[in-house]
C-alpha cells in the first residue's frame, strides 16, 4: 500500500451550531487553511454513522430493499442499511438493521469497506458487511419511517442494475463493487 505524507489540519478559529436535529447537525465554522487562507464562513454537516450489509443467499440472490429516497424523489434499490444507535458498534448495526429491514440472518458478516460517503463538508461514514447463506428467520421489523419491499436479485445482475442506473446510492455502488473486484460476487 502507498505511504502518502500527512496533511495539516485546518484550524478551527470559530465555530456555531445552525442546526441541531436528531439527525443532522450543521455547523458553521470560520477555519485557517495550513497555506494562511481563511475561509469565513464553512459549513460542516454532522449525521448519524450508519451500516449496511451486502448480503448473499445460498441460491447466490442478493438482499436488497427498494424504497422512496425524498432527496431522490422517486425509489431506490439498496443493500439494507441504517443509523446506529448509541453504543453500538458498526457490525452489530449491520446485523441488526439486516434483520429487522428483510428478515434475514447470516452466520458471519465480515467488514466489506468503510467510506466517508461525501468528505467535503460532511462526518458521517458508513459500514458496508458482506454475509454469505444468510436464511429468511423473521418478519420485517421496520420503524414507523420506513415503508420498503424485500427483493431478491441474483448477484450476476447487480452490476447491470448498476449500469441501468437502477441502483443510484453511490456509497452501495462501491461496496458493491469493492465485493466484485475482490471475487465475492462473482
Amino acid at each position: 500500500m502507498r505511504d502518502f505524507a500527512p496533511l495539516p489540519a485546518w484550524q478551527v478559529l470559530s465555530d456555531t451550531s445552525l442546526i441541531s436535529q436528531r439527525w443532522l447537525e450543521v455547523r458553521e465554522q470560520r477555519v485557517r487553511l495550513a497555506n494562511g487562507h481563511e475561509i469565513d464562513r464553512f459549513h460542516l454537516i454532522h449525521g448519524p454513522h450508519w451500516a449496511a450489509v451486502l448480503c448473499l443467499t445460498p441460491e447466490r440472490d442478493v438482499v436488497l430493499v427498494r424504497q422512496y429516497r425524498h432527496g431522490l424523489g422517486g425509489p431506490s434499490l439498496e443493500l439494507p442499511a441504517g443509523v446506529l444507535d448509541a453504543e453500538e458498534s458498526p457490525l452489530e448495526g449491520a446485523r441488526r438493521e439486516l434483520r429487522e429491514e428483510t428478515g434475514f440472518e447470516a452466520e458471519n458478516l465480515e467488514a466489506l469497506i468503510s467510506i466517508a460517503p461525501e468528505p467535503a463538508r460532511n462526518s458521517t461514514r458508513a459500514h458496508f458487511f458482506f454475509a454469505r447463506g444468510a436464511q429468511r428467520v423473521s418478519e420485517l421489523a421496520l420503524d414507523n419511517s420506513e415503508d420498503l419491499q424485500v427483493l431478491l436479485v441474483p448477484a450476476s445482475e447487480l452490476l447491470e442494475l448498476i449500469d441501468d442506473g437502477v441502483i443510484v446510492h453511490a456509497a452501495h455502488i462501491a461496496a458493491i463493487l469493492s465485493a466484485w473486484r475482490r471475487g465475492l460476487l462473482a
